[in-house]
């Protein structure tokens, strides 16, 4: 899961809007995991389950959360799903659904996507 950090970022995602990879705090990719069946029979159904952890909805197939210091998926975010057989597609999470889009190349650190705590 990628969240968007370009200004208007809420309008959605276009090529080359800065993007961060979700982490966990020790700054370790965060992989969420659905196994393929009646429930995930597609990459959009795949992607829609992530949307779902994601907005602090449930958990993947192994029990994994979203991180409580990273916002929610909104709208301009990119979802990326591998296949069984390696294959990969990104989505951007759109309004009604998902779009394809090209893979995201600019990738920035997550730091910024996570709230400041205040004094």
């Amino acid at each position: 899961m990628y969240v968007n950090t370009a200004r208007h970022n809420f309008a959605g995602y276009r090529p080359g809007h800065a993007l961060a990879e979700v982490t966990h705090p020790d700054g370790s990719p965060l992989r969420l995991v659905f196994h393929a069946g009646p429930r995930i029979n597609g990459h959009e159904a795949a992607a829609d389950a992530a949307y779902c952890v994601g907005n602090r909805r449930g958990v993947d197939d192994h029990g994994q959360s979203w991180p409580t210091d990273v916002r929610s998926v909104s709208t301009g975010d990119v979802v990326k799903v591998t296949g069984p057989d390696h294959w990969i597609i990104h989505l951007s999470v759109d309004g009604p659904g998902f779009f394809p889009v090209p893979e995201p190349t600019l990738l920035v650190p997550l730091a910024g996507t996570r709230p400041t705590r205040r004094r």
